[in-house]
């Protein structure tokens, strides 16, 4: 199994030969990058230095600007219909930061309540007039959906709890929903309190009421879900951290259609350790979904229909995946950036940016 100490290892090993772009000083106007090639994807990056910023670059990963963050990103917000972007601070996050992706302008930072910490995800409404983020109790982890209120200035308006604790990554599985991946875990910090009595779930929030829909578990409890995304064909993809063993295998992938149970993906053992017990992004296209593991050092593609694992490759530290014109992009922590054309035809590209955990594809 790949450790994380390997993986740091091998990431120091990847950027040694690199140019890094510089992040620009704490929030101020954005750098430059020299590429003519539209914005196509924005990200959080880090520098060999300890610095964190947010960049947006061309389709192969060329920066196009960036701006400094006060400390690490993780998740990306993109408002449908508009030009706005939040970026979330890594759990237990201390900010978010609303900018606008075309002109590079910031808003004023949003700071978490003292008895409160941001857990790195959120999404926009689907008219994109309100932001929804993932949040807790500091004392408890007791999990918080915080409704933000754009045309208002970020005013939060609305709170949803009742849920569960933990919560991470939240989608809208549709206009009038929200799916919440409900991590379980109690932490203080970033250390675990309560892996004997986890309750992780996926979970269903009505958008005007955040009011349970529905919830759904797996029978292993102690596979953490993280991480979401929405099929071609309309499920929710989950990504495990498996919180178990260290020796012992899990399935990290499941996917969920309401009223049903959820479905692992299929691998052997053997296959499922190669991840290292962590799915970060995932992105689905043409019957295919791809799941990076960061801690892994790999990817892997999965056919949806038969749930059978197609490949598994290597990829140091990977990160984020979206979608341009039916092919995935992946990005990796060492600047490396793939085009992945369904189910396997790889090509790949050279960026000067260490790209975080996640990505997104904006708009045409």
């Amino acid at each position: 199994m790949v450790t994380d100490f390997t993986r740091r290892k091998l990431l120091r090993t990847a950027l040694g030969a690199m140019t890094v772009v510089p992040a620009a000083g704490l929030l101020s106007a954005c750098s430059m990058g020299k590429t003519t090639q539209p914005p196509k994807l924005i990200g959080c990056s880090r520098t060999p230095a300890g610095a964190y910023s947010v960049v947006v670059a061309s389709q192969d990963g060329q920066p196009i600007y960036q701006f400094a963050l006060p400390g690490r990103g993780h998740g990306i917000a993109i408002q449908p219909n508009g030009t706005l972007a939040a970026a979330f601070s890594r759990r237990p996050g201390q900010y978010l930061q609303v900018f606008d992706y075309q002109s590079g302008q910031e808003w004023p930072i949003r700071a978490a309540a003292p008895e409160r910490h941001y857990y790195g995800h959120g999404v926009f409404s689907a008219d994109g007039n309100y932001l929804y983020a993932t949040e807790g109790v500091k004392t408890s982890s007791e999990g918080v959906i915080g409704v933000y209120d754009i045309k208002a200035g970020m005013a939060k308006v609305a709170e949803f709890t009742g849920f569960g604790i933990g919560p991470h990554e939240v989608v809208l599985a549709d206009e009038h929903t929200l799916a919440i991946g409900v991590g379980g875990v109690h932490t203080q910090g970033r250390k675990p309190l309560n892996l004997d009595s986890m309750q992780p779930a996926l979970v269903y929030l009505d958008v005007q009421t955040g009011g349970v829909l529905e919830r759904v578990e797996l029978e292993d409890k102690r596979l953490s879900i993280r991480h979401l995304s929405v099929t071609d064909t309309g499920e929710i993809a989950c990504g495990q951290q498996y919180r178990g063993e260290p020796e012992q295998a899990a399935p990290l992938v499941a996917l969920h259609r309401r009223g049903q149970p959820l479905r692992h993906l299929q691998a052997d053992d053997e296959q499922w350790l190669r991840f290292n017990h962590y799915v970060a992004s995932i992105a689905s296209v043409d019957g295919y979904l791809l799941a990076t593991s960061p801690r892994g050092n790999c990817y892997g593609i999965w056919h949806e229909a038969s749930m059978e694992l197609v490949e598994i490759r290597p990829l140091v530290d990977a990160s984020g995946v979206g979608v341009i014109d039916g092919e995935w992009l992946v990005g990796s922590g060492s600047g490396k950036v793939l085009t992945i054309t369904p189910p396997k035809q790889v090509r790949a590209y050279q960026s000067p940016v260490m790209w975080d955990n996640h990505w997104n594809v904006l708009p045409s």
